[in-house]
């Protein structure tokens, strides 16, 4: 079964939460690039015309133009060890949690004959679950990889896990996605 790996929104605003996550997602990365499978990478970010009044992207609305991370600001870069191995990967801009919508990542993983997703990064309750969950319910296998992706607090993370397994995939740990991978 044709994999991916798709590593959610590892960028310089979310760094405090990926002390634990990190170090899997480079593993992850590189196992697929030994192995020649897709990675795909998401970035957050709002335009200066989201930010300004009246808003019309419900995430702007909900976090306010302070608490919503703009295109291009030092937040919105990606941390420096996943720029360097996204290099020449597709790298999907979005501007809500699901990375499906307004975006042409559906389109990246037909191109790619893409089966099944492995899921990881930031933030597992928010981004990650939701595209996880969009993932699922477009067809593909997904796997949510739970020591692979950080949040703000360990109630989150974990309810993140409970809620993605409990419906829609797999959440394993990085060992049991490397050894599946094989």
């Amino acid at each position: 079964m044709k994999t991916a790996l798709l590593v959610i929104d590892m960028q310089q605003v979310f760094s405090s939460m990926t002390d634990r996550c990190l170090p899997n997602i480079l593993k992850l990365d590189s196992h697929c690039t030994t192995h020649n499978l897709p990675r795909i990478f998401t970035q957050h970010g709002h335009t200066k015309e989201e930010l300004t009044p009246p808003f019309k992207n419900q995430l702007v609305k909900r976090w306010g133009p302070s608490g919503s991370i703009a295109k291009g600001s030092e937040d919105w870069k990606l941390m420096p060890d996943i720029a360097k191995i996204a290099e020449g990967c597709p790298i999907i801009g979005k501007n809500t949690y699901d990375a499906f919508i307004n975006t042409n990542l559906a389109d990246v993983l037909k191109e790619e004959g893409t089966e099944r997703l492995v899921v990881c990064g930031v933030m597992t309750d928010c981004c990650v679950d939701t595209t996880a969950r969009s993932a699922f319910n477009r067809g593909f296998e997904t796997w949510m990889v739970k020591d692979a992706c950080g949040t703000a607090t360990k109630k989150q993370h974990e309810a993140g896990l409970v809620g993605f397994g409990y419906a829609f995939g797999e959440v394993l740990e990085t060992a049991e996605v490397l050894e599946r991978l094989q």
